[in-house]
């Protein structure tokens, strides 16, 4: 299954096939995704989620507050849903 994912307000898309982090699915796009440790430990990828699902294999290093508030570490997610993300606060 892939679902689409919009990095917003630019309107970039690409998709994203199951079993792929969201990361893996922007580099395999060539979209250019700040990014630099790829496992959660440098906050490069760290962008919020304005709509969508995504799930962790392990549990983000992100406070519960932090996920409430739609902060994902896109070098750990993987998309349960089409995506809007953006880098904006």
């Amino acid at each position: 299954m892939s679902y689409q994912v919009v990095l917003y307000p630019e309107y970039i898309s690409f998709n994203i096939e199951s079993g792929q982090t969201v990361l893996e699915a922007a580099l395999n796009s060539n979209i250019n995704f700040p990014n630099r440790c790829q496992v959660g430990a440098c906050a490069m990828c760290l962008c919020k989620k304005l709509e969508g699902q995504v799930s962790y294999h392990l549990e983000p290093m992100l406070t519960e507050k932090e996920q409430a508030q739609g902060w994902v570490f896109a070098c750990q997610a993987f998309a349960e849903s089409n995506l809007v993300l953006t880098f904006e606060d």
